[in-house]
């Protein structure tokens, strides 16, 4: 058991390293670094960063009794910890200091902050503006697409109205309750334009100013060529006038539908609002479903969802 307790102290035992004895080599460095550390002029820079540590260390570091102020104030009655003056509330500790190390006004640190805030303040403005701008943007950029999807959709429309009046015509499905209401029997080109609906009329007023410029340039390129005179047989029909290169005549836009307040109140509107007209004009007339793409027997419009595309999703 001796034996182990000597073993146990053997490997318990602490050598001591002998203390390294500075070489010549090594003292003359030394020497050397701490001169020209010494010797070194510290930066404006440095010379405040150490000032200030050093004020801040004094007035961080309370009065004992060995300052020869505190001795002084101590012949008046002070004692460590009371407060400066005669009222309890007074200051305990000294007044931090704030060194003005610029050639600025008073006031020119506030002017700075105040401008600084306004700044702020400007640039959240901004900020918030830029939010909102981008929702208008897009809120606009969905009515546009909207509205340019809706312009596709009525002149469908149109065209769908026309379709269904030569039906009806083709099939004498007029009577004369559609007569009073404005319904023409008679084909839309003609017929004076202001006697065709005005949810439609546009379609037809675009198709006779094409007729007539046509029909312009035709004849300007008539007046400009040099014709032999023909013989004309008044019980030609319009394919003979073909046959014959002669024209046939065609219906041109009469000068007093020029002035057309009614179809302009109408174009003012917008396409979505065009073309709910058209589609309630479609259900009432025809009886047709412009979503469902079919025509009902009746005015009921049996199994039809609404009347609105929406209805139909």
């Amino acid at each position: 058991m001796a034996g182990s307790d000597d073993d146990d102290d053997y490997m318990n035992m602490v050598f001591e390293e002998a203390p390294k004895q500075e070489t010549a080599l090594q003292r003359r460095m030394r020497i050397e670094r701490e001169g020209r550390e010494r010797g070194r002029i510290k930066s404006k820079a440095e010379r405040d960063a150490e000032a200030e540590a050093a004020r801040e260390a004094g007035l961080a570091k309370e009065l004992d009794s060995s300052n020869k102020g505190f001795k002084m104030m101590a012949k008046f009655g002070f004692k460590k910890g009371d407060t400066l003056g005669k009222s309890e509330n007074a200051r305990k500790v000294p007044i931090h200091l704030d060194i003005k190390e610029d050639k600025g006004g008073i006031g020119l640190d506030s002017e700075k902050k105040r401008k600084f805030r306004e700044h702020m303040e400007k640039a959240e403005q901004e900020a918030k503006r830029s939010k909102v701008e981008e929702g208008d943007y897009r809120d606009r950029v969905r009515q546009e697409r909207e509205e340019k999807k809706a312009e596709k959709e009525f002149y469908n429309a149109q065209r769908t109205v026309e379709r269904l009046h030569e039906q009806s015509l083709e099939h004498g499905k007029f009577t004369e309750q559609d007569v009073s209401k404005g319904h023409s029997p008679k084909s839309a080109m003609s017929v004076p334009l202001k006697e065709v609906n005005v949810v439609w009329r546009g379609l037809i007023r675009h198709r006779l100013e094409k007729q007539r410029n046509q029909k312009q340039q035709r004849d300007l390129k008539d007046s400009l060529t040099a014709r032999l005179p023909t013989l004309t047989d008044d019980e030609e029909d319009e394919d003979d006038k073909l046959a014959l290169g002669r024209e046939a005549e065609v219906q041109l836009l009469d000068p007093e539908d020029e002035e057309d307040s009614e179809l302009e109140e109408f174009d003012a509107l917008s396409f979505s609002d065009r073309l709910e007209k058209i589609v309630l004009y479609l259900r009432e007339t025809y009886h047709y479903c412009f979503w469902c793409k079919h025509q009902y027997v009746d005015a009921t419009l049996d199994g039809c969802p609404g009347i609105t595309e929406e209805d139909h999703d």
